[in-house]
Parts: C-alpha cells; sequence; structure tokens
C-alpha cells in the first residue's frame, strides 16, 4: 500500500496489524481518485472508518486542504497517526478516536462543511451507510461535495442519500464503490 499520486507519491503506507480493518487496494484507490479527481483544488476531506488512513492520505497529496480520520480502533488511530507522520500531513489532519455516530453529531456541532467524504465502514455493518444520509441530512455536506462509499457486491445502497444521488458504480472484484453527488435545481423540481 503507497500513496500513488500527488506530492507524497510514492511514499508506502503501513496497514493496520490485525484483521480488524481491510485496507483499499492500490487498484481500487486509483480507480476511485480517477473517477472523482483525480486531484483537487482545496477543500476538507472527511474519512469516516478511516483505518490506515490511506483514503484520505490519498486525498491530502491530492489537493485536499485538510482531512479528518475518523478511527474507533485505538490500533488504526496510531497507524493513521504514524502514516500522516511519514507523509509529513500531521498539519493538515485531525483524528479523531470516536464512533461514527459521535463524529456525526460533532460535525453539525461545529457547522463543518465536507468536500469529500470517504464512507468505507466494516462490509457486515450495512447500517453504517445510513451515516453518510445523516450528514447530508445535516447540511455538513458543500453543494459540489462527493460521496464515496466501498462496499461489497452482496451490499445494495440506496441511489440516494437524502439530496445526493448516485452517479456511478463500479465493480473491482468483491468490491464495488458508488459515488454520489448533489443533484441539481433541475433535477430536483423533475421528482
Amino acid at each position: 500500500m503507497r500513496v500513488i499520486s500527488g506530492t507524497n507519491k510514492g511514499i508506502p503506507l503501513k496497514a493496520v496489524p490485525g484483521t480488524n480493518t481491510r485496507p483499499t487496494t492500490d487498484k481500487v484507490k486509483e480507480s476511485i481518485f480517477n473517477m472523482i479527481g483525480p486531484y483537487f483544488d482545496g477543500g476538507i476531506a472527511v474519512d469516516l472508518f478511516a483505518g490506515s488512513g490511506n483514503l484520505g492520505i490519498e486525498a491530502l497529496s491530492r489537493g485536499i486542504d485538510s482531512c479528518i480520520f475518523i478511527e474507533k480502533d485505538q490500533k488504526a488511530v496510531q497507524t493513521i497517526g504514524e502514516n500522516l507522520k511519514k507523509c509529513r500531513l500531521e498539519q493538515s489532519s485531525e483524528i479523531f478516536r470516536i464512533d461514527a455516530s459521535r463524529a456525526v453529531k460533532a460535525f453539525q456541532k461545529r457547522e463543518l462543511q465536507i468536500d469529500l467524504l470517504f464512507v468505507d465502514p466494516p462490509y457486515d455493518k450495512v447500517v453504517f451507510y445510513d451515516f453518510a444520509k445523516k450528514i447530508v441530512e445535516n447540511g455538513c455536506m458543500t453543494d459540489s461535495a462527493i460521496i464515496v462509499c466501498e462496499h461489497e457486491k452482496t451490499v445494495k445502497l440506496d441511489d440516494d442519500l437524502g439530496d445526493f444521488s448516485l452517479t456511478r458504480r463500479e465493480t473491482y472484484g468483491s468490491t464495488v464503490i458508488s459515488i454520489y453527488r448533489k443533484r441539481t435545481e433541475e433535477e430536483n423540481s423533475v421528482e
């Protein structure tokens, strides 16, 4: 696992020890960023269920201004810290060792405006994808924001997360990437 592109291209990233997390492969990660970027002109990213921090670090390397990493596993939080330090990205990052439900409430309280949201929970926890919808409903996403959900092929996510609609879905082996963007005023008036 490594940073694929941007200012930190080629830096190897450490995986979380044990089997509690499942890192996004470099091939899938590269495909995700080709679909949503590949580069960014600033903005705030949130890596929910961050694991090793792989996706958020890639976003930072590709031009996102700051990233908030949410992870409740202590080993994963430690790994994120080590990976950020290795990439010299500590100043543009925040790591919170809390569960996603508390994080969602904190985003609303902070009146956070997210430009890029990664949702990659443990595959057997389908209800965790509802947190993306809750973040949208709480008004924490910018109008140009992108939501990236990584899930198992057997999991069927809704086509809409609040006023965000599925714009692309790609399958890579047993992994599926679903991309959501905000519907325009014209699309809302058609409904």
